[in-house]
C-alpha cells in the first residue's frame, strides 16, 4: 500500500496492520513509482538528518524530487500548495545506503541462470555491474521495507572483479535506476592464507596460499601496463583502469587481515592511486595508525560475524566500528560479507554497533551520510538537507532496532514507493489461512 493510502488510514485511526494490506492482484515486484506530481510536506515528525542532528516536531518538504526545506514547526516553513501528511511523531530518516552488494545481480544461489556476479578469470576490469543490474529482482523490495533505498552494486570474483555503480532501488531499467555510474573498481587482494578442509581430519584450517606470489605478480604486471597505457592497441581491461590514475574512480580494496591491508594499500599507492577505500577490514583495528596516515576510509562488513581468530573476544566485531570511529577513521557499515538475503539487515548491523559504544545517531550516519560520502554520492543522498534528493522513509519506531522498526512509507527522489513484496504477500496469505482456522 502506498504511503498516501496509509496516511489516509492514519487520519481515520486505522491500525498499523492495515499498512501491509494489498490486493491479491499485485505483482510480487511492484511497479516503479511515477514521478512526484506536486509538493509534499511531512509534519509532526522526528527527523533524523543523518549527520547526528535530530529535529523534534519536524517539518520536511520536497518538490520535483528535491528537498526544499527541513526544520521544526517553530520555523514556520511555508506549506502553501503542499500536500500535507501529519506523521504524528513517527521517525523520518534518510534512505539507508547499502555498499558492496550483489543486489540485482544474484537472485537464486542454486540456479546458475540467475547469477550474474562472477566472470571467468582473475582480471575483469572491463566488467560493469551497471549494465547487468536487474531492476525486477524480487530481492529489491525486501531491502526497501527495511529502509534501504540506495545501493552500490558490485561484481565479485577474481582479483580485479570490475566496476560498481550506485543505484536507486526503484526504476524500470538500469538507466532509470542509475544514481552514479562506475564509481570505482574492485580489487580483491589475494589472501596470504586460505581456508581449506583437511582431508584427513575433515576440519577447516588456514594454510599458506601457494599462489600468493603469482597472484601479486599478475597484479603488478596489470597495473604497470595500465599506468603506461596509451590506448593502442585496444585493451578493454587496461582502458577500464584509466579512471584510477586520473582520480575519476575509486579503488575499493577488499582485504581483511592486517598484513594484507598494508600490502594492498602500499601496492596501490606505488602506482599513484590516490582514492582508496578499504572494504571488509576485519583487522582494521590492528592497523589504525596506517589507515590514519594514508587517510583510508573503511567500509566495515563483519559486525554480525565471528572474529577471525578464536582468541579474539566474541564481541570484537560489534565494537570495531566504535573503536575505528573513536580513533578518527572514517568508517561506514556494509553488509557485503554476509549472504545477499541478510544484507537487508544493514540498519540492524548499525543498531548492534550502537549497542557497543557508538552514539545512536553516529551509528545511523554510518549507514546513511558516511556511506554516501565514501561512495561519492553524498551531494545527492545520505542526509536530509535542502537541495538533496528526497530519498527518505517514515518508520513507526527506531529503524535501527528490529523490535520497533516498521517502515510505513518511503520516497525515492520524491516518488511514493510501493513497499509491498514477497514477505507481505506471504504474511497476508497465511494470516488469513490461520485466522480462519481459529475462528
Amino acid at each position: 500500500m502506498k504511503f498516501r493510502n496509509f496516511a489516509k488510514q492514519l487520519l481515520i485511526g486505522a491500525s498499523l496492520v492495515l499498512s501491509l494490506t494489498f490486493s491479491a492482484s499485485f505483482a510480487i515486484v511492484p511497479t516503479p513509482a511515477p514521478d512526484q506530481s506536486g509538493p509534499i510536506a511531512l509534519t509532526g515528525a522526528i527527523i533524523h538528518v543523518g549527520d547526528g542532528t535530530v529535529i523534534g516536531d519536524g517539518v520536511i518538504t520536497f518538490d520535483d524530487g528535491i528537498i526544499t526545506a527541513v526544520g521544526s514547526a517553530s520555523d514556520n516553513i511555508d506549506l502553501t500548495n503542499h500536500e500535507i501528511f501529519d506523521v504524528q511523531g513517527r521517525h523520518v530518516y534518510p534512505g539507508f545506503v547499502l555498499p558492496n552488494t550483489s543486489l540485482g545481480l544474484s537472485e537464486v544461489s542454486s540456479v546458475r541462470a540467475t547469477q550474474d556476479i562472477v566472470e571467468e578469470g582473475d582480471i575483469n576490469a572491463s566488467v560493469r555491474s551497471a549494465i547487468a543490474y536487474n531492476t525486477d529482482s524480487e530481492i529489491i523490495p525486501t531491502n526497501r521495507f527495511n529502509g534501504i533505498l540506495t545501493a552500490q552494486v558490485a561484481p565479485q570474483g577474481g582479483l580485479i572483479s570490475g566496476s560498481s555503480s550506485v543505484f536507486k532501488l526503484d526504476g524500470w531499467n538500469w538507466e532509470d535506476a542509475m544514481l552514479s555510474e562506475d564509481v570505482g573498481l574492485h580489487l580483491h587482494w589475494p589472501g596470504m592464507r586460505q581456508r581449506r578442509r583437511n582431508p584427513e581430519s575433515g576440519q577447516f584450517e588456514r594454510v599458506e596460499n601457494e599462489n600468493y606470489q603469482g597472484q601479486t605478480q599478475l597484479l603488478h604486471t596489470l597495473f604497470q601496463d595500465a599506468s603506461t597505457y596509451t590506448g593502442e592497441p585496444v585493451n578493454l581491461n587496461l582502458l577500464a583502469m584509466q579512471p584510477l590514475f586520473n582520480g575519476i574512480a575509486k579503488l575499493f580494496i577488499h582485504a581483511d587481515e592486517a598484513k594484507e591491508i598494508i600490502s594492498a594499500v602500499r601496492f596501490a599507492r606505488s602506482y599513484g592511486v590516490e582514492d582508496i577505500v578499504l572494504v571488509g577490514g576485519a583487522d582494521a583495528i590492528l592497523v589504525l595508525d596506517f589507515l590514519l596516515a594514508e587517510n583510508i576510509p573503511v567500509i566495515y562488513e563483519r559486525i554480525h560475524e565471528l572474529p577471525l581468530r578464536e582468541w579474539n573476544d566474541v564481541d570484537a566485531p560489534f565494537k570495531t566500528p566504535y573503536l575505528l570511529h573513536d580513533a578518527g577513521v572514517k568508517v561506514g557499515i556494509g553488509g557485503g560479507a554476509t549472504s545477499i538475503d541478510r544484507q537487508r539487515n544493514l540498519p540492524f548491523f548499525a543498531g548492534t554497533a550502537a549497542a557497543y559504544g557508538l552514539d545512536r545517531e553516529t551509528a545511523l550516519a554510518m549507514v546513511t551520510g558516511i556511506n554516501a560520502e565514501i561512495l561519492g554520492v553524498d551531494e545527492r543522498v545520505g542526509t536530509l538537507e535542502t537541495g538533496k534528493d528526497a530519498t527518505l522513509f517514515i518508520s513507526e519506531g527506531d529503524a535501527l532496532d528490529m523490535r520497533t522498526s516498521q517502515v510505513i512509507g518511503a520516497f525515492i527522489q520524491g516518488r511514493d514507493i510501493d513497499l509491498n513484496g514477497t514477505q507481505q504477500q506471504l504474511y497476508e496469505r497465511f494470516r488469513d489461512k490461520y485466522q480462519n482456522q481459529v475462528e
